[in-house]
């Protein structure tokens, strides 16, 4: 499942893949929650990836399912 993560130090969003983005979320929400300083998130590959919780301005979890798009296909 696809993360973005918004900084508010930064004019980009993060963009991780996670295997449960449902447990990343509870996880940053705990975080913030109980005054971390620092979330770790670790992706598909292993790379964590240290976030500076107050600096978080929203995360979005991408839908479930087919991912409906526009282009050619071969098919």
């Amino acid at each position: 499942m696809r993360v973005r993560i918004g900084l508010s130090m930064a004019p980009r969003e993060v963009e991780v893949d996670v295997d449960d983005g449902e447990a990343l979320a509870a996880e940053i929400e705990r975080a913030i929650s109980e005054g971390q300083a620092l979330v770790r998130v670790t992706d598909r590959s292993g790379v964590q990836h240290g976030l500076v919780t107050d600096k978080i301005a929203f995360f979005e979890l991408e839908p479930k399912g087919p991912k409906a798009g526009i282009g050619f296909s071969t098919a």
